[in-house]
């Protein structure tokens, strides 16, 4: 199964759209723009089909924790001053 299968399959089982999924990038600051997002989703056989990196992967599913949980919280020890 290729990056671009399982980036087609989260889009499908969590019905998000390409705004959402903007969106979610932005949340760990990695840029994408619609056409870029539109090549992943096509048929590997169309000639504007580009592959999913490693990366863009990565940080959609990074930003999809934070989508989902929020963000991660720091804790903090009290320190006495």
């Amino acid at each position: 199964m290729s990056n671009n299968d399982i980036f087609k399959k989260l889009r499908v089982a969590l019905q998000l759209n390409n705004e959402d999924i903007i969106k979610i990038m932005e949340l760990v600051n990695f840029k994408i723009t619609k056409s870029e997002l539109g090549a992943f989703f096509r048929s590997d056989d169309h000639p504007n089909f580009k592959p999913c990196g490693d990366q863009i992967l990565r940080n959609f599913l990074n930003g999809l924790v934070i989508y989902k949980r929020g963000p991660k919280l720091e804790l903090t020890a009290d320190k006495p001053e």
